[in-house]
């Protein structure tokens, strides 16, 4: 099919620039560089060794050092074991097939660690991550040919627009508690669907109780194993715990981000281990290590005789690691079965331990941030198709210009307009006072969006605001351009000034202890360097520690606080406004907000922008506008 063909052109296109970003980062770059970017742990320490799946020689490290540092290791993730020594020569690259706090395993292909590893320090390079690309262009070549089927190709069909979704009508289902109208709306049509039902989640509106709750009526219909993924190990934690919550038999495939008991407790290894039969695997593996270290105790420059005993050793240790492998199948397979819910990652759906899996049910949540490539790795793989997302947030990071126009589009926002009637809007919010929630109401959701009553008018304290906009047109700040760069120190000070009176005025309220959370946002990444240096150099606002956070907008997406202040940056005579016209990007800004929303600009910039423009004019309307000559010191 072109489309599929269209897909892996851009896929490819996105490959490309995604290593050549990658390869300029990281190829002339220090070891210290590295590790500081995330790209590396050094130096480690090697833990433990053993014959792996396959033949493969599994390695466990440890970082030793700098273990506060946020690192990109991820289970599935290529890395590279090397020594500081010769690290071009001393190195050989593999899969982590585990990961948890500061140790991972690497699984390499080898039968014992290079002489090397006894030389200089050693640690583990990230390297471009080949193997999910691998995993989404399989899934492109696979989707075409299961499309032409009847049966298992309908839910194809139905995506890619050449057939419509149907739903049954002779279902009766146990009203779940505690959900609203909208609400319980998504899981009928989710329990209804023959093939296609889409939530539409605006910020707040429960979309996480909502697929939970679906999920349980589905599993009390259907009685059939469902597969629930999302594109972020902490999306898929949290249905996991939520789901484990229920009293579901839930399997998590992979490692999660959140690395506690709890989540461990879920994991297809840690229940492994806790099987009947993994005392055995246990002992087969003692075994093979004893073998394996046998044949490590021949020196290099032996005969004959001892080669033949040395590679005897080894062989015997791979017949013993085949015998581990079949048991760990069957307790795989044992523990697989019993699931009522598996759980991965959009990539970890094509995990050796579940790729041959079909379900009755897909679910894919946050599916307004999964790459459409990435979906049809599980896609197949369902009868019938659930996502849930908001394509009114932000898309998926993707690299490659020339590919961002069409593969910013993501899978749930073609099938919300291609199948309106499989769409359920989520309308109650319970994050916002509905002044804060209001706009994004009026411009996103046209209008639906409502605040529950427990929210619609509270505030930090009584008497106080919920919205303004600071206009700074006419002050002078302007926007700063340092390479690809902006930022607006004069506006970057001015707001800070802000927040710290705003702050000595919650002093009145509140003890420490139960201090308001303050994110101050921009969608520009020197702008928030510039804030982060300002509120390090004032006394006040550095003593809030926690209860302060400064950081670009995309890292807040899924976060919330009691009150935002965004910097919009951008003041120039041009009315140029940059990416601030992805207005998705201000919905995610401007629904951080709980009780008050403070944001700072420049109208005469932005106004000549229909959505700013619109903004102005709501901040008027709800006696929330007010210019910075007025807060001038």
């Amino acid at each position: 099919m072109d489309y599929f063909k269209r897909l892996a052109e851009l896929l490819q296109t996105e490959k490309e620039e995604d290593r050549r970003q990658y390869e300029s980062l990281t190829s002339h770059l220090p070891v210290a560089e590295r590790r500081e970017n995330g790209m590396s742990w050094y130096p480690v320490a090697i833990r433990d060794t053993e014959i792996g799946r396959g033949d493969y020689l599994a390695v466990e490290v440890e970082r030793t050092t700098h273990q506060d540092i946020i690192h990109q290791f991820r289970f599935g993730t290529t890395a590279a074991l090397f020594s500081n020594h010769d690290p071009r020569a001393d190195r050989v690259e593999g899969t982590v097939t585990h990961i948890s706090g500061n140790r991972l395993k690497l699984s390499l292909r080898i039968d014992e660690l290079p002489d090397w590893c006894r030389n200089g320090k050693l640690g583990i390079d990230a390297v471009f991550d080949e193997n999910s690309y691998q995993e989404m262009e399989a899934a492109l070549k696979l989707a075409p040919a299961i499309a032409e089927k009847k049966e298992e190709g309908e839910l194809i069909q139905i995506l890619t627009g050449a057939k419509k979704p149907t739903f049954h009508t002779e279902h009766s289902i146990a009203k779940p508690e505690r959900l609203n109208r909208s609400q319980q709306e998504a899981v009928e049509k989710i329990v209804a669907a023959n093939s296609l039902a889409i939530v539409h989640g605006p910020p707040g509106t429960g979309k996480t109780t909502t697929l939970v709750q679906a999920i349980k009526a589905l599993l009390q219909k259907e009685h059939r194993q469902i597969l629930v993924v999302a594109p972020s190990n902490a999306a898929v934690d949290l249905l996991s715990e939520k789901l484990s919550d229920e009293g579901l038999n839930v399997v998590r495939v992979g490692n999660p981000a959140r690395v506690n008991e709890r989540q461990m407790a879920l994991t297809l290894d840690s229940k492994t281990a806790a099987h009947n039969s993994a005392k055995e695997i246990r002992r087969l593996k003692k075994q093979a290590a004893e073998y394996r270290d046998l044949a490590q105790k021949y020196k290099r420059n032996f005969g004959a005789a001892e080669r033949e005993q040395r590679k005897a050793l080894f062989a015997e240790a791979r017949n013993i690691s085949r015998e581990v492998e079949k048991t760990e199948q069957y307790i795989v397979d044992d523990i697989l079965s019993r699931a009522d819910v598996i759980t991965a990652t959009l990539v970890g759906a094509a995990h050796y331990t579940v790729r041959q899996r079909r379900y009755h049910t897909v679910v894919i949540d946050e599916a307004g941030q999964a790459l459409e490539p990435a979906c049809w790795i599980p896609v197949p793989k369902a009868g019938k198709l659930v996502m849930a997302g908001d394509h009114q947030q932000l898309p998926p990071t993707i690299k490659s210009g020339a590919a961002a126009k069409e593969l910013g589009v993501t899978l749930l926002e073609k099938a919300v307009a291609l199948h309106p009637e499989a769409v359920v809007l989520l309308e109650e919010q319970y994050r916002m006072n509905e002044i804060i929630a209001g706009f994004s109401s009026q411009e996103f959701y046209d209008n639906r969006l409502k605040a529950d009553a427990a929210v619609a008018h509270w505030t930090i304290f009584n008497g106080d605001d919920p919205l303004l906009f600071i206009d700074t047109a006419g002050c002078g700040y302007e926007e700063l351009h340092e390479g690809t760069g902006i930022s607006n120190p004069e506006e970057a000070a001015f707001l800070l000034r802000q927040v710290a009176h705003y702050a000595e005025r919650l002093k009145n309220f509140f003890v420490p202890e139960q201090f308001p959370s303050i994110a101050v946002i921009s969608p520009y990444r020197h702008q928030v360097e510039a804030l982060k240096e300002g509120v390090q150099n004032h006394p006040l606002l550095r003593e809030m520690g926690a209860s302060l956070s400064v950081n670009t907008i995309d890292s807040f997406q899924g976060q919330e606080r009691d009150a935002v202040f965004i910097s919009l940056t951008r003041s120039n005579a041009d009315s140029t406004i940059g990416f601030l016209s992805d207005i998705r990007r201000m919905n995610v800004a401007m629904t951080r907000a709980r009780k008050k929303l403070v944001v700072v600009g420049d109208s005469a910039t932005l106004s000549q922008f229909p959505f700013y423009a619109d903004f102005i004019h709501y901040a008027q309307a709800h006696n929330a506008y007010q210019s910075a000559w007025e807060l001038m010191e």
